[in-house]
């Protein structure tokens, strides 16, 4: 990559760093209460890392491609660990890893071209446990929990618009589901937008997808490509969603990218 596009990742990295410290003193209740919401419906785990700073970023370099951006809900059970601290490593990051692997027309190794963040840092064992914590959590978690989505959504966009600039870098905004009606994230969407205002083309670069959990993400693209060999207007897809004929799996990904986003903003913004 050009050094410019290196210096704002490592401009990203010390941001999204310097936000972590600033909700870390919250981490006694975070465990308590994310404890309180997974009892239910989660086996038992340790809970290490409330505040979770992506490790990933430290070890990119200069030399590496970094095609994408890919940004997912928040830290996990397995991203929290302290021996991990990484995002999209648990069971989603593997389907993802494999979703590429098995498609190498696309040109991107999952965990050497991307670079992966999520729409806030704090960690709960399931996205929906998210909602716990907004409903149970003090007044100063309460803003966190929307700050730190706020803030995650201007660095981003401003991490992309740079590596856009520099080398069209694509960014991948996966979890469908909370970005529209009640969703929990959508102080994320709202920032996300309003932080491309006056750069069209940066924007129109942002796609968006099913999660990578539950293999959602694979299986809502198979339908799609489906759906479009049905009515003549795309190749049939095999048995890990690849598509013989007009147009492939990367134009489908880009189509259900924007047809998504359209869903999410359908006003353009």
């Amino acid at each position: 990559m050009t050094h410019a596009a290196f210096q704002a990742i490592q401009d990203y990295r010390d941001a999204a760093s310097a936000l972590v410290q600033q909700y870390t003193p919250l981490s006694a209740e975070l465990i308590r209460l994310s404890a309180e919401a997974s009892a239910s419906d989660t086996p038992a785990y340790s809970h290490d890392t409330p505040v979770v700073y992506n490790t990933a970023w430290d070890a990119i370099t200069e030399a590496d491609d970094i095609q994408l951006i890919v940004v997912g809900d928040n830290p996990g059970k397995e991203e929290q660990l302290a021996s991990r601290r990484a995002y999209l490593v648990g069971q989603s990051g593997r389907v993802a890893e494999g979703f590429f692997r098995r498609n190498p027309s696309l040109g991107v190794d999952f965990r050497r071209n991307s670079l992966i963040t999520n729409k806030t840092p704090i960690h709960t064992a399931k996205t929906k446990h998210l909602k716990y914590l907004a409903a149970k959590g003090s007044p100063a978690l309460v803003r966190a929990l929307e700050e730190s989505q706020r803030e995650m959504a201007r660095l981003t966009a401003r991490l992309h618009r740079r590596l856009f600039a520099e080398a069209g870098t694509k960014l991948y905004l996966v979890g469908y589901a909370e970005l529209k009606g009640r969703g929990f994230f959508l102080p994320y969407r709202d920032e996300l937008a309003r932080s491309y205002e006056g750069d069209a083309a940066a924007w129109d670069a942002v796609y968006v997808y099913q999660h990578f959990s539950m293999n959602r993400f694979q299986i809502d693209l198979k339908e799609y490509m489906e759906c479009m060999a049905a009515r003549g207007g795309g190749g049939t897809p095999g048995p890990d969603g690849n598509a013989a004929g007009q147009g492939g799996i990367a134009a489908a990904l880009r189509e259900l990218g924007l047809r998504h986003k359209g869903d999410i903003w359908p006003d353009g913004r």
